[in-house]
């Protein structure tokens, strides 16, 4: 293989490449050796085939696959021993090629610019902590023990009321017959929430233990079996038990139920979990000034390329029109991440940063906690789809390397109470939802492969309904 680079243009240049007739009958033989063994035709014995009659049959689809192989096997030795790092995918223009004969072509590639790394070191940053007081981890575990059902049995002839928990048997019937789902065991509903069918629960209001109720209500428009769908139906209801709410205490006993050792454990556990959700979106705010700081550092030439590929993802699902009009500012934006992009991969690459598979795993699976209930959905999408997992692997590597950043610079510490982080998190996501086009944040780290979409952060400040310890 003869290769020679032309045509150096800044970033721009065409490398001529170059294999002999020779090597390619090699590849050509060696592929008419790899099928002759697979290869049934009547007449032969399998393996005994002529060459001669495999080329008639074959020739141009093997010549094609030959083709390939050689062109992706040389353009990517090409790029490697010219220390060329293409920015996107090379375009290839084919001079000569066919059966028998020499293959020339030539790779028109942009390259990816030269990175002046400033000292990491002269980075600086917020680096927060929340103080989580006593009074917080209370308050959230009351609002914890409310959020558990607690359902004591009442006296047998206590008269049922709205928030009791009513556990019956019915049996339905519309116009005197039996229909699909009409019948139902040990069936709880607590009243007043009206989640069984609109207006049943008032029906058994006043209800006690042991008593026959007959309720008369109109199937839903959306039951399962459509063809009784809104008619009249009425069920005879056995109640078997009423329950009524009761405050659950907090006590080692409720902590124990939640998953922790004793209550003083549980309280510790709160504690970290409410201070993990502040500084997780703190810490979103730390890197945004981390990559801010990044824009400064020098950067020889933003390629073209990148620029466009940015562009259409800024304004993906807007009209030809509102994208001309604002095709200027989507390129100052593009130019800005694809920058603060190229000097992180560029930090990466300096300190050896490789994603495993473990860690790209360790994330899908990050992702299915965040979706209880749809696991397998959320499953699926990554195997199906191998760029989303591509991207989700950029993502890993860029906390990855702002992680490492995060070490060697300057953070200036912070300790803030709870309000002072809601109060920064509020500012924070305002000024994110006015300038949606114009954040470092999204921009992620851009390697030799395509350029990775951004995923918008957003402040965790969502609720526990259950702790762990796991």
């Amino acid at each position: 293989m003869k290769v020679s680079v032309e045509n150096k243009k800044g970033l721009n240049k065409d490398v001529k490449v170059f294999v002999d007739k020779k090597t390619m009958n090699t590849y050509m033989e060696e592929k008419y050796e790899e099928i002759k063994g697979t290869v049934n035709l009547k007449g032969f014995r399998p393996g005994k085939v002529p060459k001669e009659i495999l080329k008639r049959q074959f020739g141009k689809a093997i010549f094609s696959e030959v083709l390939d192989k050689v062109l992706k096997d040389t353009s990517v030795q090409a790029l490697k021993d010219n220390k060329i790092k293409p920015a996107g995918q090379p375009k290839l223009d084919l001079k000569i090629y066919g059966e028998d004969k020499d293959l020339e072509y030539v790779m028109s590639v942009t390259e990816l610019p030269k990175v002046e790394l400033q000292p990491i070191e002269n980075i600086k940053f917020d680096q927060y902590s929340v103080k989580i007081e006593a009074k917080e981890t209370d308050s959230r575990i009351k609002e914890i023990a409310k959020s558990q059902n607690n359902f004591k049995d009442i006296l047998d002839d206590a008269k049922a009321i709205e928030g009791n928990l009513i556990i019956f048997d019915y049996k339905a019937t519309i116009d005197g017959k039996d229909f699909t789902g009409g019948e139902g065991k040990n069936t709880q509903l607590i009243l007043g929430k009206d989640l069984f069918i609109k207006g049943f629960d008032k029906q058994l209001i006043g209800v006690k233990k042991n008593d026959e109720k007959s309720v008369e209500t109109v199937l839903p428009e959306n039951y399962p079996q459509k063809e009784f769908a809104n008619k009249k139906a009425k069920f005879m209801c056995k109640i078997l038990n009423v329950k009524k709410s009761e405050d659950v205490k907090i006590n080692d006993d409720f902590a124990k139920n939640l998953g922790a050792k004793d209550l003083a454990d549980l309280k510790h556990l709160v504690s970290k979990q409410i201070n993990d959700e502040y500084k997780n979106s703190l810490d979103k705010l730390s890197k945004t000034q981390i990559l801010k700081e990044i824009e400064n550092f020098k950067v020889q030439e933003i390629p073209e390329n990148l620029v466009e590929e940015e562009v259409k993802v800024l304004s993906q699902g807007m009209s030809e029109e509102d994208t001309k009009k604002n095709k200027k500012n989507f390129e100052v934006v593009a130019k800005k991440r694809i920058k603060v992009g190229l000097i992180l991969n560029e930090f990466g690459e300096q300190n050896k940063i490789k994603v495993t598979e473990q860690e790209v795993q360790a994330e899908v699976q990050k992702q299915l906690r965040t979706m209880p209930g749809q696991e397998k959905i959320v499953m699926e999408f990554y195997q199906k789809n191998p760029q989303a997992l591509e991207s989700l692997r950029g993502t890993v590597y860029e906390e990855k390397i702002v992680g490492l950043i995060k070490t060697k610079a300057k953070p200036n510490k912070k300790e803030l109470t709870k309000d002072e982080a809601e109060k920064i998190l509020k500012e924070h996501q305002k000024q994110d939802h006015n300038h949606d086009h114009d954040h470092p944040k999204k921009t992620k780290a851009i390697s030799k492969k395509d350029t990775i979409k951004p995923k918008k952060a957003k402040p965790a400040l969502t609720k526990a309904k259950k702790v762990s310890k796991k």
